[in-house]
């Protein structure tokens, strides 16, 4: 029998990529639910913000949900009208994190709380760390106030603290204070860093954007993947059990070069910006649609991220199901 041209060319089809059956079989994990952390910005009253909120009183009811879908972290962050040059207000046992911290863990006790050890949210310029009376950095002081932090946060429960300044020191002093304080058990995931607009929204909703503009004093330039790479790694020395990277469009290369380079895991952050930019709200359904992050999340996945942190968590596990 004669073989045709048509046939020949057709012939060259790979057998693997032909059957739905087969592509589905060989298909690999697909993302679920477990994959993923969810990001809750607690504000003191229910507010209408760029970024969805929750109040310490919803805070339950989300946990609960949460924990149904099958996400097992959280990821915190508290506003606070108290600011002042001290920051003595992010360290304070009844501050709004703290509470917000116990609320969630009584809420789920199984479900892993992650917070963030910064000064944003506490300075009255709405940097990330303390000053000295010249405007510069003050970095003993900004590592001492991150240590008082992380020891507040593990009083309350938190399972993971975060410090998000990326000032040398605060990864090393957060793990020296919750050693020296009986909380050895408790995680350090120091954030690093690229600088970007993409943090806008979160900014804008927090009231941590910085008075003298964009705060990049000790973030990253995108361009500079190296750096990044080495501060990650110096952050290990210095007792980081984990790594949240961010933003997460920015960190394939640097998330994969890292998974070479050391073992703790690796947790991309997906940033408000990406959170606005990738999803929709269908006029129809009112639903989000979040496929573009579930594509996002999938790379990320298969480029080694132990978890991606989202503010889309739940609404992607309400799909995903």
């Amino acid at each position: 029998m004669r073989v045709t041209e048509s046939a020949r060319i057709a012939g060259t089809t790979s057998p693997l990529r032909s059957r739905p059956a087969v592509r589905h079989f060989l298909e690999g994990p697909a993302l679920s639910p477990a994959d993923l952390s969810m990001v809750l910005l607690v504000t003191a009253e229910a507010a209408d913000r760029p970024m969805p909120t929750v109040t310490l009183e919803q805070i339950p009811s989300v946990m609960r949900e949460t924990a149904a879908l099958g996400i097992r972290s959280v990821k915190l962050f508290a506003e606070s009208a108290a600011r002042d040059a001290t920051g003595e207000a992010s360290h304070r046992s009844d501050s709004l994190m703290a509470r917000a911290i116990r609320s969630a863990k009584e809420a789920e006790p199984s479900i892993a709380v992650m917070t963030e050890t910064c000064l944003c949210s506490y300075t009255a310029d709405g940097v990330c760390y303390l000053t000295d009376r010249y405007g510069r950095p003050d970095v003993p002081a900004t590592v001492d106030v991150t240590a008082r932090q992380a020891v507040v946060h593990a009083e309350a429960g938190a399972d993971i603290v975060g410090p998000a300044s990326m000032v040398l020191g605060t990864t090393r002093g957060a793990r020296l204070a919750l050693d020296g304080t009986g909380h050895e058990s408790v995680s350090v995931m120091p954030h690093v860093i690229f600088w970007s607009s993409l943090y806008d929204g979160f900014r804008l909703t927090m009231g941590a954007t910085p008075k003298a503009g964009v705060d990049r004093e000790f973030q990253i330039n995108p361009g500079r993947p190296e750096q990044f790479v080495d501060s990650a790694l110096k952050l290990v020395s210095d007792g980081a059990d984990m790594l949240l990277l961010e933003p997460a469009l920015f960190c394939a290369d640097v998330l994969r070069e890292l998974q070479t380079r050391t073992l703790v895991p690796l947790a991309p952050f997906s940033v408000s910006g990406e959170y606005n930019a990738l999803t929709d709200v269908e006029s129809d359904t009112g639903r989000r649609d979040v496929r573009k992050l579930v594509e996002l999340f999938t790379m990320l996945k298969r480029a080694g991220a132990a978890a991606s942190i989202t503010y889309a968590a739940l609404d992607i596990a309400r799909q995903l199901g």
